[in-house]
């Protein structure tokens, strides 16, 4: 074996290349004893007493201590830092340990005090918790909170009593109207909202609210409403001391209905007068106890009236209180119907006054123009060709005029009306036995023709298609017709569909994502000239699909905008329901046979009832084109799309012949 000596060992070392060495990794996330044990190894390394050490104390033959170990600063006093206690004078300066840090440059990477000053990573502060819905102001909440219905707001009060109070603030119900769930909500629920939201709600729409029967005298619940504008107890069970003390506490009504209340008499008429000046809007139809000696004290108190509906009120035949409306003139609605104290010389006092001046060339009162745009005088059956006289030329802002069901009217003072009425829109002449076609034509070469659209001649049975057919020729813009029960035929049907096919074409076309909207409503059923070749008519005309012609540039076709919504024979009637159904969500395809099929079937059966030779025969291709048309309705929405149904099954191609 071969000695080696001290100084081989000592020239190999220095002939060697020592690696680089690599930092360790420090793990800032886990608190470990080594990650201590060097913490307090940088500080001992950062102490002012170690750079003051001499040289000698090291090489002396005293016992060295272990914090002189490798813990020189790079910017020393001293010309090299002793890596280890291993280095001597024999290794020239070089460490014999392969990753010594003592020849490391100061500032580079692997120096001791760099390695040990490196940052220690700090962890991020945690935010505080944010409640987002306790912390937002209260106004956002509540403006929040009103994009919730009524109901939908009681039940967000029972979350917490926080939510209670909330949602029970009287600034979300500044409108209180019960239409939509005033048979669901419990009265004691209806009752907290009126008391806590009291001075706040302007608008109290209670109608038909039963269940506050025994509730009006619970303490703070009358008292609680203070400043309503709009009113409406309509259908309500209260008595008459609740109504007196709603009209008390409010001083600001505006529009007050009392209708149908027995608890409303001519006293709280006359509380109303005297305390809430500023009504414009009075409804006391059907209430039994109130007369026109208790609307005498409301025409003279509330100055602002322009609108009033007392249907079924007596005393309508007092000139004294009509020649007081008459020198008003305030009025612009007047319900009347069902007033049978109403007569001629009363309805010519309301429009023409008590000793007014005489035309001499006319014959009429000399008198300011009435500003009536509605009267309504259905079933005032004391009314006549006389009393409707007093009205022509005296009501030229007239837009609708209801005189159904007056039995004593006839042409003669209608025709003398219609032509004075330029702006008429509405007009019902229901049940007048008296009224002949020359009331139609009329109608269809006066001035209002243009802007008519409603018309109700139902049950006039002297009225037909020579009259009706200028009509629609005339009226453009009628959208609702009521003909049932009269003489009109098919042709009235077929002139109805060519006037929506006009409005088409004038219109512009629809986009893909548009649909079909009913555009004329006709009420035609059991007119005995009707048959359903009209129908049929109709049904077509409502699935027409206008192709350009071809030598046209365009290649879009046209597509209805405007269809005929047609209420006619019940037997048809589920037909016409499922084609305007199919029309209207724009499956035209399936309309057309529907159609198609429902002729076919109607054609068959027709040649089946006619006897003779071959009837056997007819009858059966009748009932298989009605099982086929029954099939196609079974279809519906499947229908269209040309699958996706299934047929009923059936016992036979005819069913029992016997039963």
């Amino acid at each position: 074996m071969e000695s080696f000596s001290i100084d081989a060992v000592v020239v190999d070392a220095t002939l060697e290349t020592p690696p680089v060495s690599t930092p360790i990794p420090i793990e800032h996330s886990k608190t470990t004893g080594r990650r201590r044990l060097l913490q307090g190894l940088q500080r001992m390394s950062s102490s002012p007493s170690l750079v003051g050490m001499k040289r000698s104390g090291l090489r002396s033959g005293g016992k060295a201590s272990m914090s002189c170990i490798s813990l020189a600063s790079p910017g020393s006093p001293y010309g090299q830092s002793y890596g280890s206690s291993y280095s001597s004078e024999l290794s020239a300066g070089f460490s014999t340990a392969p990753t010594s840090v003592a020849n490391s440059p100061p500032g580079s990477p692997l120096s001791s005090a760099d390695y040990f000053s490196l940052p220690v990573a700090k962890k991020t502060p945690q935010r505080p918790s944010f409640n987002f819905w306790a912390d937002m102001p209260t106004e956002l909440r509540m403006h929040i909170l009103r994009y919730l219905n009524p109901r939908e707001i009681v039940r967000c009060s029972a979350v917490s009593k926080a939510w209670h109070s909330m949602c029970f603030d009287g600034q979300l119900w500044s409108q209180l109207d019960t239409a939509e769930y005033y048979r669901d909500i419990p009265a004691d629920a209806l009752v907290n909202i009126v008391t806590a939201a009291g001075p706040f709600v302007r608008d109290l729409n209670l109608r038909g609210c039963v269940q506050l029967r025994e509730k009006w005298t619970k303490t703070g619940f009358l008292d609680a409403c203070r400043n309503l504008e709009n009113f409406s107890l309509e259908g309500c069970r209260i008595d008459r001391t609740s109504i007196h003390y709603f009209l008390l506490q409010n001083s600001r009504l505006v529009h007050v209905n009392l209708s149908g209340l027995a608890g409303a008499t001519n006293a709280a008429m006359k509380i109303l007068a005297s305390n809430c000046p500023r009504v414009e809007q009075l409804n006391i139809s059907w209430c039994n106890n109130i007369d026109t000696r208790g609307l005498a004290k409301v025409i003279q108190g509330c100055p602002r009236l322009r609108d009033l509906r007392a249907g079924e009120v007596r005393g309508w035949d007092d000139v004294g209180f009509m020649s007081e409306l008459f020198k008003r003139n305030t009025l612009e609605r007047l319900v009347l119907m069902n007033c049978d104290s109403l007569n001629d010389d009363s309805l010519a006092a309301l429009v023409e006054g008590v000793d007014s001046e005489i035309d001499v060339l006319t014959g009429r009162a000399v008198v300011p123009p009435r500003k009536l745009k509605h009267l309504d005088l259905t079933r005032c059956r004391g009314i006549s060709d006389i009393g409707m006289q007093s009205l022509v030329g005296n009501v030229p802002y007239l837009e609708g005029l209801q005189v159904s069901k007056c039995h004593g009217l006839t042409d003669d003072a209608l025709t003398s009306l219609l032509p004075t009425c330029p702006v008429l829109t509405h007009l019902d002449l229901e049940e007048l036995d008296g009224l002949t076609n020359h009331v139609l034509k009329t109608v269809a070469t006066s001035p209002c023709a243009p802007h008519l659209r409603h018309l109700c001649v139902s049950y006039c049975e002297n009225l037909g298609d020579p009259g009706m057919l200028p009509v629609l020729k005339a009226c453009s813009n009628l959208a609702s017709l009521d003909m049932d029960n009269t003489r009109i035929s098919d042709l009235v049907l077929a002139e109805a569909a060519s006037v929506i096919r006009t409005r088409n074409t004038s219109a512009r076309a629809m986009t893909r994502s548009e649909r079909p909207h009913i555009g004329l409503r006709i009420v035609a059923y059991d007119c005995a000239n009707v048959t359903w070749t009209g129908v049929r008519e109709v049904l077509s005309r409502n699935a027409e699909i206008s192709r350009p012609p071809a030598t046209s540039a365009s290649t879009t076709p046209t597509y209805p905008r405007e269809i005929i919504g047609l209420k006619c024979f019940y037997n048809w009637q589920p037909t016409v329901e499922e084609h305007t159904k199919r029309v209207l969500r724009g499956d035209f395809a399936a309309a057309a046979r529907l159609e198609r099929k429902w002729a076919d079937w109607m054609m068959l059966n027709e040649e089946a009832g006619m006897g003779g030779a071959g009837a056997r025969r007819r009858r059966r291709r009748a009932r298989e084109a009605q099982l086929m048309h029954a099939d196609e309705e079974e279809g519906g929405a499947g229908a269209g799309t040309g699958g996706g149904r299934r047929r009923r099954a059936r016992s036979g191609p005819g069913g029992c012949v016997v039963m």
